[in-house]
């Protein structure tokens, strides 16, 4: 089943403008693009045929293609990534079996997350699209309760039903908790992870239905399927003890550079 690995990137993000050619610096000093950085967490998953990079903007093309990534232009119109993976897809010639969307702030995203759910999305031939969640430990969930706190939009969180049918996505940390966590405790909260499997009809459909009101609330593109009557299937990823964030705002820059320091990842 042959599997095509998009990366949106755009300069114009609302919250970050330019992040996608922000330097993380590694563990040993080695400063690198937001962009490729996930770029080589992409080449890193097993079992993909290409991996492109999703882009309308010229310089984030040039500065992909100076690091080896093969770029796909898409259209200024593009509402977000999930738009730009379908035009992308279409562009390739819509040849692909499942088409995952990595977005291009989460370079810390293990290949083992983009695995598990790809195989989640063949072993659901009823799902049209799913995405990784990753259960909070008390350190995690304190981390988006202070995003939340101080007025930030950080992380994503996610509920779902007992066949991990999703339930919904909210940029509020979901469900509440009146209990403290900390540590390594496991918490009843579930981080969204910022990656999507899609099967190729409902990749097509998504850019013909409406923005819905739920969508326009949160920003969150995943909820045009459910609003749509679509099924996204929750799939569970393990952290293996790695750490994992998304950088959503300049103060998390500092956040990831630690994280890949405590890590040893260059």
């Amino acid at each position: 089943m042959s599997v095509l690995i998009a990366i949106p990137a755009r300069y114009a993000s609302t919250r970050y403008p330019g992040k996608p050619l922000v330097p993380l610096t590694g563990a040993n000093g080695n400063a690198m693009t937001l962009i490729e950085r996930s770029w080589r967490a992409a080449c890193s998953v097993s079992g993909v045929d290409k991996v492109v990079v999703a882009t309308d903007d010229d310089r984030i093309r040039d500065v992909a293609q100076g690091f080896g990534a093969e770029v796909v232009m898409t259209s200024v119109t593009c509402g977000n990534g999930t738009e730009r993976c379908a035009e992308s897809h279409t562009a390739l010639g819509a040849g692909y079996e499942i088409v995952v969307n990595l977005q291009g702030d989460a370079p810390l995203t293990p290949h083992w997350f983009v695995e598990d759910l790809i195989a989640g999305l063949r072993a659901a031939p009823e799902a049209g699209v799913a995405t990784p969640v990753l259960r909070c430990d008390g350190d995690a969930l304190n981390s988006l309760l202070n995003d939340r706190k101080h007025g930030r939009v950080g992380g994503t969180t996610a509920v779902f039903e007992a066949d991990h049918s999703a339930m919904y996505f909210s940029k509020e940390v979901v469900p509440f908790t009146a209990e403290t966590f900390s540590g390594d405790k496991p918490t009843p909260v579930f981080h969204h992870v910022g990656v999507y499997a899609y099967r190729p009809d409902a990749l097509a459909a998504y850019p013909t239905w409406p923005v819905g009101p739920l969508e326009q609330l949160e920003g969150l593109e995943q909820l045009r399927f459910m609003e749509n009557g679509r099924k996204v299937l929750c799939v569970e990823v393990e952290a293996r003890g790695r750490q994992f964030w998304e950088l959503n705002n300049p103060q998390d820059v500092p956040k990831l550079e630690e994280m890949m320091a405590a890590m040893g990842l260059d």
